[in-house]
């Protein structure tokens, strides 16, 4: 299912394959030979996303960009199912195995592995040619690849990141956060009321 979002349309390269039940929504630019398979959703969330050749999104994996973090997936990628993707950059020939999460504004360097359901956090760079275990966490500047038993040292790295201020532009002492910060999304969200079925 293809969407046009925020007056985007998505532009599909004519040798990729997109599965009938994939989802891709408004600024989304996909290369040749790319394989978009089943329950697959690729969606510009004010931001654009690009795919470049020959890279394999499969089922149920997330691929979504934001207005201030675009995503760009490079040439030979694999996003393995049920993997998460949020405004971030993938270069050549990486691999995202099965359930991983990556986070607004990480870079993954070329011919880098992230494992099944590790997670590069938010604003983390991997240097190309780096492994992030099974279930490892790779955080902050400088790299850490920690345990998820290394909760202490992760937290110690992750409040220093700053999530809900660097994605949702809140202060994490704000007394109602949660309150504040599902209505400021919600009402962005909100705006794919208007989006426009293009393929049926």
């Amino acid at each position: 299912m293809q969407f046009e979002h925020l007056g985007a349309q998505p532009r599909i390269h004519p040798d990729a394959v997109i599965a009938a039940t994939a989802v891709i929504s408004g600024d989304v630019q996909i290369g040749p030979d790319c394989q978009i398979l089943h329950g697959a959703v690729i969606t510009a969330e004010g931001g654009p996303v690009t795919l470049g050749a020959n890279s394999i999104v499969m089922e149920n994996a997330l691929v979504r960009a934001t207005s201030t973090n675009a995503v760009h997936i490079g040439d030979h990628v694999l996003v393995g199912p049920m993997a998460s993707v949020s405004g971030a950059v993938i270069e050549d020939e990486v691999f995202l195995a099965t359930g991983t999460r990556v986070f607004n504004g990480a870079r993954i360097g070329r011919r880098s592995e992230v494992r099944i359901n590790a997670v590069v956090h938010l604003r983390t760079t991997l240097p190309p040619e780096t492994t992030v275990p099974i279930g490892w966490i790779a955080v902050g500047e400088p790299l850490q690849i920690l345990s998820p038993d290394d909760h202490d040292e992760i937290w110690a790295a992750q409040r220093e990141l700053d999530f809900p201020g660097y994605v949702f532009g809140l202060d994490r002492e704000t007394p109602d956060l949660m309150v504040q910060l599902t209505e400021r999304y919600g009402r962005s969200l909100a705006r794919h009321a208007d989006d426009r079925r293009l393929d049926g």
